[in-house]
């Protein structure tokens, strides 16, 4: 099956750093790589609202580039560090992002992740008409 990947406008340092690709597009599926709620400069914020909804506006990046929208979410993993330190806040920003009929999720703690200070990680599965 080809693939093909996505890469908005601003991601291709990262890319390049990291070796990998904001999202894959296998079959009718769009797969997105974790994000973390950095700003488009590398920047970790230290508050967590803005953590979030840089993750959040980052996977509306991808998307869009993609020709998609939140809509076609259909299953979302997030890894939280202090999950029930900021789960209702984090629940509320989710809500503004997402509609009916909501994507399966799961919500796991974790010790850590790969950057300094994030207290988030969001990782998503769309689906996308076949073309």
């Amino acid at each position: 099956m080809a693939k093909r990947a996505i890469i908005p406008p601003g991601f291709q340092a990262a890319v390049e750093h990291l070796k990998m690709s904001p999202a894959i597009v296998s079959g009718n599926h769009v797969f997105l790589t974790g994000v973390t709620g950095s700003d488009m400069h590398g920047q970790m914020p230290d508050d967590q609202e803005t953590q979030i909804r840089n993750a959040f506006e980052k996977i509306g990046s991808v998307l869009r580039a993609g020709g998609l929208t939140f809509d076609a979410i259909i299953e979302m993993t997030t890894y939280h560090v202090g999950l029930r330190d900021h789960f209702d806040f984090f629940n509320a920003i989710r809500l503004e992002y997402l509609n009916e009929p909501y994507p399966a999720w799961t919500a796991v703690e974790v010790a850590g992740l790969r950057r300094e200070g994030a207290i988030v990680e969001i990782r998503v599965i769309a689906h996308m008409e076949p073309l």
